[in-house]
């Protein structure tokens, strides 16, 4: 092993004058850092090879305060060496801060004990930590790596947070395909980081960065896009134990030591079949989403074996966001409805989850009505100018910053007493008036307010509802960390994760939302289970199992957001991310080729994948338990590390068909297609002029039946006729109405299908007439349509087989 070659000449702290006077050089088995005497990074190597990394033609500082709008780095450094304790001097005021520093066998931690005046400092920023370093930047989990080396930075707590600084309400820049231009799939119109800056690319490689911010007093940020929101004080360890660790050494090693580091420094460490969850198997498992409820729970538990899937999930099993009530016509006896069905999935080898929007409260929530919780997070505050009667529909305010802000203000409403009200608009001009309003909104009580009482805006969510402040997020993520452990579900996605943004305080917002619920867990859920969410985050990696983005209800099956799942599976990649494709719907009219396009993907990416259907749909789709099969065959060889690495980089490529026949219980046959997709349209000509259209193409598989699947648009058609190389001409007795397909997989004999893949009837080709060997071939291809428009189509898609390729369980 590499570490132990190494450790016995590289287990050192030490004291060095070389370089850089009064400087100190830290080393443990893989990584080398030097401080030179101001404090700043003189060297990262690899104490290996003495290979080095640093780049120091910008400031690289260990730690950097910031006093009001100014950055201040360190100008003088010192080191008790007997209590491993670095003393950082700062030009301002005097100030000093005291760092201690621990040597582990793997990596290094730095932890802030002592300000000198700690009230002066806004925040704490640890580096950045520049390097040379630029081809895998991790953003996330904060590692940047070449083919020969990596250097990361871990936050240790909570509130150490990765990044920089770039917002106040320490939001994390990150790419949202709902703030662009089309849903579809990724828009240029943003441009901004991918996911998180713990780790950022630079011109000269990277930057690694992490920190903490003093929340000692109220603080009003742009938030939520918002200009104005009010970050209320939140009392922690401030910024004292602001703490990092800072390690290096070969890229295959980066997995080891983060757990090592998990492990050391009490961080979660949740695992899955006793093995921790970025290594489980298990942690790409594909699942099944399909709601369901006591009355149906059976029929789901069999589709989901069916497909071979271990995981059934629930999109809305909820009454209301809050305190997750059910829906009783679902769920008759609420959480023990839910537990007999957890129970039942359990005893079949199935795990059951649910989908939650985090934060997100609906109005129908006791916390909202009929008397509204304090604690509901609130944009900004003012107070009433004048008395408010029971009967008043128009209500004057001080100051109007925190209710004139309408972009992010869905539900309009206000809070006074214990009363909601809604508004229509503010007055344009003083005094400030509240227009139109709706008293006792969401079932709250009229009251009367006086002159002088405090009305605070609420903030709230497009979806209509309202958010939480840090206190009662936290009591709503331990009611869904007791939600699991009395009835023993195994899965939940935090999606709207960024609604805890309503704290004011970004990424901690979400972190401390998250950890309530992982430490209300009972062992054997926390031991056990998957989750994902709307975002990722830095400290957050250490809790989350995976994430799975992508949705299919913007396009076709293949078309809906395929880049955006593409660049997700680079970014989980470089994060050290179990990957996954996002979430694929299975209707009614959904094809096996579809489905074996989607497979192919997830096995090239050893990626799984989220499958929204229901026993109704499987049941209306012609070919729905050939589909099911499939999903099964394809799921059981990519769970077993069955495909080969040249097979995954091939199916990697979305152009490229294949499909799995199954041999064994532990073989298959891997079959790559190449398919041409073809248009005949409708013709306007000269009389006489041929109607038809011609084609060309190669085909590089070995001599066979060409096979081919036929569908219309804008037209029905009939008298269809193929002309293969001038020579063979067949003629289908079909006529093929639009939605409708014509199937022919070789043979004597065509299939038609209705939309939804049922069969109709089957029509006569004449055999061999379609035989095509290697080379190139010609076809043409005519009809009659219904539509004489220029939008009417007949749509050809042609394919040939080629090799099967043995794919067998290790």
């Amino acid at each position: 092993m590499y570490w132990t070659k190494i450790s016995a000449t590289f287990l050192a702290l030490l004291l060095l004058g070389c370089g850089a006077r009064g400087g100190i050089a830290l080393t443990t088995n893989g990584f080398g850092l030097q401080l030179n005497g101001k404090g700043h990074v003189a060297a990262i190597m690899d104490p290996a090879d003495g290979a080095r990394y640093e780049h120091t033609a910008e400031p690289s500082p260990l730690l950097a305060l910031k006093l009001d709008t100014t950055l201040v780095l360190p100008e003088r450094l010192a080191f008790d060496q007997e209590e491993g304790v670095l003393t950082l001097g700062y030009p301002v005021h005097d100030l000093e801060a005291k760092i201690k520093v621990v040597q582990n066998q793997r990596y290094l931690t730095f932890e802030l004990i002592a300000l000198s005046d700690a009230t002066l400092v806004e925040l704490v920023l640890w580096g950045p930590f520049r390097t040379t370093i630029g081809q895998t930047i991790g953003e996330t989990v904060g590692v940047v790596r070449n083919t020969d080396f990596s250097v990361g930075i871990q936050a240790l707590n909570m509130r150490t947070l990765g990044g920089f600084p770039t917002y106040d309400d320490d939001a994390t820049p990150s790419y949202d395909i709902f703030g662009t231009t089309s849903l579809v799939d990724v828009s240029d119109s943003l441009n901004i980081l991918y996911r998180g800056h713990t780790a950022l690319p630079r011109e000269y490689g990277s930057s690694l960065q992490a920190y903490t911010r003093n929340r000692d007093r109220d603080r009003q940020v742009a938030a939520m896009k918002h200009d104005a929101f009010m970050a209320p004080a939140y009392v922690d360890k401030g910024l004292i134990g602001s703490k990092i660790a800072l390690f290096g050494g070969p890229p295959e090693e980066v997995l080891n030591t983060l757990e090592a580091i998990e492990l050391e420094e009490g961080l979660p460490h949740p695992t899955l079949n006793g093995v921790w969850s970025k290594r489980s198997e298990a942690a790409t498992a594909a699942y099944l989403i399909q709601n369901f409820s006591v009355q149906t729970v059976d029929s789901a538990i069999a589709l989901t074996k069916k497909a071979g899937l271990k995981y059934l999930y629930h999109s809305g099993p909820f009454k209301n966001w809050g305190h997750f009530d059910l829906h009783p016509d679902a769920f008759p006896d609420n959480w023990s409805s839910l537990k007999e069905c957890v129970d039942k999935a359990e005893r079949q080898g199935v795990a059951v989850g649910v989908h939650t929007l985090s934060n997100f409260i609906t109005t129908n929530d006791p916390y909202v009505t009929p008397v509204p919780d304090d604690r509901l997070a609130k944009v900004g505050s003012s107070v009433l100018v004048r008395d408010v009667g029971s009967a008043d529909k128009t209500i004057e305010i001080a100051d109007p910053v925190f209710f004139d802000q309408m972009e992010n203000n869905t539900l309009q409403a206000v809070m006074v007493g214990k009363e909601i009200i809604r508004y229509e608009k503010v007055s344009e001009t003083a005094p400030w008036l509240l227009l139109n309003c709706e008293r006792g909104a969401f079932g709250t009580r009229v009251g009367h307010h006086k002159a002088q009482a405090p009305i605070h805006k609420l903030a709230d969510h497009p979806y209509k509802t309202l958010l939480t402040n840090v206190e009662l997020g936290q009591e709503m993520a331990r009611r869904l960390a007791d939600l699991f452990n009395d009835t023993g579900l195994r899965q939940i996605s935090f999606d709207g994760l960024e609604g805890n943004y309503s704290t004011g305080m970004g990424a901690y917002g979400e972190l401390l939302f998250v950890d309530a619920w992982y430490k209300g867990l009972a062992p054997e859920i926390k031991d056990n289970y998957i989750m994902d969410a709307s975002r990722p985050g830095h400290y957050f990696w250490h809790m989350f199992t995976r994430m799975n983005w992508g949705e299919p209800w913007y396009a076709g099956f293949r078309e809906s957001q395929t880049a955006y799942r593409l660049l997700n599976q680079d970014y989980f990649r470089r994060n050290f991310i179990p990957c996954m494709l996002g979430w694929f719907s299975m209707r009614e009219s959904t094809s096996v080729e579809d489905m074996e396009w989607m497979l192919a993907r997830s096995a090239a990416f050893d990626a799984g994948y989220a499958l929204v259907t229901s026993v109704d749909i499987v049941a209306k789709n012609g070919v729905g338990e050939t589909i099911l099969e499939k999903i099964k065959q394809w799921e059981k060889a990519r769970m077993s590390g069955a495909f080969s690495a040249d097979q995954k980089k091939r199916m990697e490529n979305i152009g490229e068909e294949f499909s799995l026949e199954t041999l064994s219980e532990t073989s298959w046959h891997l079959i790559p297609w190449s398919v041409e997709r073809l248009e005949h349209p409708f013709k306007v000509r000269q009389p006489g002029e041929p109607l038809s259209s011609r084609f060309s193409w190669v085909n590089k598989n070995k001599g066979q039946a060409l096979q081919f699947i036929l569908t219309t648009k804008n037209t029905d058609v009939s008298n269809i006729v193929l002309e293969l190389n001038k020579v063979n001409r067949v003629q289908l007795a079909v006529s093929l109405k639009e939605g409708e397909f014509l199937n022919y997989d070789g043979g004597a004999q065509a299939v038609l299908y209705d939309a939804n893949w049922n069969s109709i009837k089957t029509v006569p080709v004449p055999l061999d007439a379609l035989a095509v060997g290697q080379g190139e071939h010609h076809l043409t291809v005519s009809c009659d349509f219904t539509e004489k428009s220029g939008t009417a189509l007949l749509k050809l898609e042609l394919k040939t087989a080629g090799e099967p390729e043995l794919v067998q369980m290790p």
